[in-house]
């Protein structure tokens, strides 16, 4: 019962890992491409940092949408059909 737990927990994070990753690398990517532009014009505009990052997660999640609404239903399958065993029957 321990180690199917684990398995459990093992899955669930996982799944935030696979479904989050990609969201917040198009943020990393955009974040350090918006920094090496503001640093080589010397622009200091606080809102010219937030909002390509905050935009370009957007589309991320326009985009990846559908494939992390998969990921999730998936795994909410297999919690349904471990449900048995949380239960111990």
């Amino acid at each position: 019962m321990e180690q199917f737990l684990l398995d459990v927990a093992r899955d669930a994070l996982l799944t935030i890992l696979k479904v989050g990753i990609p969201v917040l690398l198009v943020g990393l990517v955009v974040g350090l491409a918006v920094s090496i532009f503001q640093a080589t014009t010397q622009i200091q505009e606080q809102s010219l940092h937030f909002v390509p990052k905050i935009v370009a997660m957007l589309l991320a999640i326009l985009v990846l949408g559908a494939w992390m609404l998969t990921v999730l239903k998936e795994f909410a399958i297999r919690m349904f059909e471990n449900m048995l065993k949380f239960i111990g029957m």
